[in-house]
């Protein structure tokens, strides 16, 4: 019995030696796949970011020109409203003195008119007084 248990122990201690060097393979073999599919992730997570940072990036510039356009464009604006505002200005100018000659000038008149009652009047007063002196 002996040499049975002898004989078996070499053989058991093979078995078990190759299983556990199947074993040892076995997990080698899944750490890689690991570590690769870790080192995918990775890559593919940095791709993501890289490519969100960039979409990031073309959203803020894209504002970013877009308010400097809309700022040239307002300060375009701008101007030719000051060029209007001054053009009106001027014009506006221009009607308040002619306005203020027209009054000058219907004030002229109606010193006029009165200065021809008057004169109306000292005539007419002028032929009753040698009127008067010629009847008498």
């Amino acid at each position: 019995m002996e040499g049975a248990k002898a004989a078996a122990g070499p053989a058991a201690g093979g078995q078990l030696e190759s299983a556990l060097l199947h074993i040892m393979q076995q997990h080698h073999h899944q750490s890689l796949r690991q570590r690769q599919q870790t080192e995918r992730a990775k890559k593919d997570a940095l791709r993501s970011a890289a490519r969100v940072a960039g979409h990031l990036v073309e959203a803020v510039d894209g504002g970013v020109q877009e308010l400097f356009v809309n700022e040239k464009r307002i300060e375009l604006e701008a101007r030719a409203l000051l060029g209007t505002i001054a053009r009106y200005r001027k014009q506006s100018d221009q009607w308040l003195a002619a306005s203020n000659a027209v009054n000058s000038v219907l004030k002229e008149i109606g010193d006029f008119e009165n200065w021809m009652k008057i004169m109306d009047f000292d005539c007419k007063s002028i032929n009753a007084a040698i009127r008067n002196i010629h009847r008498s």
